[in-house]
């Protein structure tokens, strides 16, 4: 399985940045990710706080798992 390069708290706040620069292509730059991995993790985490994150990582699992 191919290991992640970003935890989902990082990506929570890549988002946040580019939500307050207002410049998406600025922050995929940056952080050198293609603005279609930025644009897919928006669709995927969009309005969620780090604690949210945390639960749905739990209720994949637990999805998974039975």
């Amino acid at each position: 399985m191919k290991r992640k390069r970003f935890t989902e708290e990082q990506i929570v706040r890549i988002l946040r940045e580019a939500q307050k620069i207002g410049n998406a292509r600025e922050v995929c730059r940056r952080e050198n990710i293609a603005e279609q991995t930025f644009y897919n993790w928006k669709h995927k985490y969009a309005g969620m706080e780090v604690s949210d994150v945390a639960r749905l990582k739990a209720l994949e699992k637990k999805k998974t798992s039975n």
